[in-house]
């Protein structure tokens, strides 16, 4: 594991790395709560410097054509729970879930702590397998697969975990690169120049030689939702990105996970415990409560709910976050 510190070179201690290379979101809009639509639609490469704006552009090119051509092919669901149990020993976690997400849409999914909220994730990824039920994603049921099966569907299907989940003994711009040598089809002046225009995208410019023992929580999030997009995924997964960041972090990547829809077109499950950032992403939403799917609808429909586990859960986000 790392120690946090560089082979080469004088040393410097990591706060004092970090103070000297702050985030840089000069591609995402500061006033985050009053983010406009031609903001949100202000093309990705935008961030990105003019010595590798065409290299990067062609990168988010090749993973927009390829979405578009999933939304367009069929309306059916990208992923779905249909009927999922899970239980710890005598734990009963998930009992009869079912949802969907459409290609290209953002589903979010609400609910205290220990409802079963990252369990669907690890689920999605293979890292855990239900008692019962089919989980399917992009029309195989992948419950019976195995480790080598699973490669495949993670190759288009990427998770940005709480913690970042970065290798530990990689520098930042040697963990946003590993996806892009796995492919085996890019130069290393391409993956450079990728890598740099992914950073500064994601507004950790000039962090590539940085571990992630010299990152704040934020810092790791960004580079850890670089890493996911070097793999030109199909979807990804976001388990909690707002916890243990400041809110103008939270509402920035808010803002770069609906571009990221929009300009991608990819397909997002969002976990949350933050109201107020599902409104600002989800096209359905998914509550779990004791284990069960409480509601599972557009925000329209859970704004007009009259269920009152629901309207206690809306209530006390509103006093956690106030307006």
């Amino acid at each position: 594991m790392a120690d946090g510190t560089q082979e080469n070179g004088p040393q410097k201690e990591p706060t004092e790395q970090v103070e000297q290379l702050q985030p840089n979101h000069q591609g995402l809009h500061a006033d985050a709560e009053n983010t406009s639509e031609e903001d949100l639609n202000k093309p990705l490469v935008e961030a990105v410097s003019q010595d590798v704006a065409e290299e990067v552009g062609e990168f988010f090119e090749q993973a927009a054509e390829q979405n578009e051509t999933n939304i367009d092919e069929s309306n059916k669901p990208y992923i779905a729970f249909e009927h999922v149990y899970k239980s710890f020993g005598s734990f009963s976690v998930l009992e009869d879930v079912s949802f969907f997400v459409r290609p290209g849409e953002t589903l979010c999914i609400l609910g205290r702590s220990g409802v079963g909220k990252s369990v669907s994730l690890q689920m999605l990824m293979g890292f855990l397998k239900p008692d019962s039920g089919n989980i399917r994603v992009a029309g195989e049921n992948i419950c019976g697969f195995n480790e080598r099966e699973m490669l495949e569907v993670r190759r288009k299907v990427t998770m940005v975990f709480q913690n970042g989940a970065l290798f530990d003994s990689f520098s930042v711009g040697e963990n946003v690169a590993f996806p892009l040598r796995e492919k085996n089809e890019l130069d290393e002046e391409q993956i450079r120049q990728i890598v740099k225009g992914l950073l500064e995208m994601v507004g950790v410019a000039g962090m590539d030689d940085l571990l992630p023992s010299d990152l704040s929580t934020g810092m790791k999030r960004s580079v850890a939702i670089a890493r996911a997009l070097a793999s030109q995924p199909e979807a990804i997964l976001y388990d909690e990105p707002t916890t243990m960041v400041d809110p103008l972090i939270a509402h920035l990547l808010g803002d770069l996970i609906e571009r990221l829809k929009r300009q991608l077109h990819l397909t997002s499950i969002v976990v949350t415990h933050d109201m107020r950032f599902a409104k600002k992403l989800a096209d359905r939403v998914l509550f779990l409560h004791e284990g069960k799917a409480r509601f599972f609808g557009t925000l329209a429909e859970l704004e007009h709910s009259d269920d009152p586990v629901l309207q206690e859960f809306m209530a006390m986000d509103e006093l956690v976050l106030p307006q």
